[in-house]
């Protein structure tokens, strides 16, 4: 599946919901399906800065796609980076260099966010 198709897919999942409360809920869940990320991998270096939670993002590359631990003190911050994981997740580095993440914009969850946060969401797709 192509990172176009996950988006469309999680897109449609979204959709399924019929209020932001129920899409969150959704998102906050995702979080926290998310593989643990060892506390000793919770270094500045991981830090992504400008986000009012502490966000700490792991990528490595294994047989030429790349892989991502992710984690961060807040549930909501935790389940966007669940979705930015599933979509990157087991792809070319290439592709996720190339990739157009301004699906997020679609999921229609910044317009519900503080300023701070719906911040960390810009970061995370830039």
């Amino acid at each position: 599946m192509t990172i176009t198709e996950k988006q469309q897919e999680l897109l449609d999942e979204l959709n399924l919901f019929q209020d932001w409360t129920e899409r969150y809920e959704y998102v906050i869940g995702l979080g926290k399906k998310l593989a643990p990320m060892d506390e000793s991998l919770h270094t500045a270096d991981r830090l992504i800065k400008g986000c009012q939670s502490q966000v700490w993002l792991e990528s490595t590359t294994e047989n030429g796609k790349m892989h991502y631990l992710a984690d961060s003190d807040s549930v909501i911050t935790k389940g966007m980076i669940a979705l930015f994981v599933r979509i990157l997740d087991n792809e070319s580095p290439d592709d996720v260099l190339s990739a157009d993440l301004s699906f997020i914009d679609k999921t229609g969850l910044k317009e519900h966010l503080a300023p701070t946060r719906a911040n960390a969401l810009t970061l995370m797709s830039a």
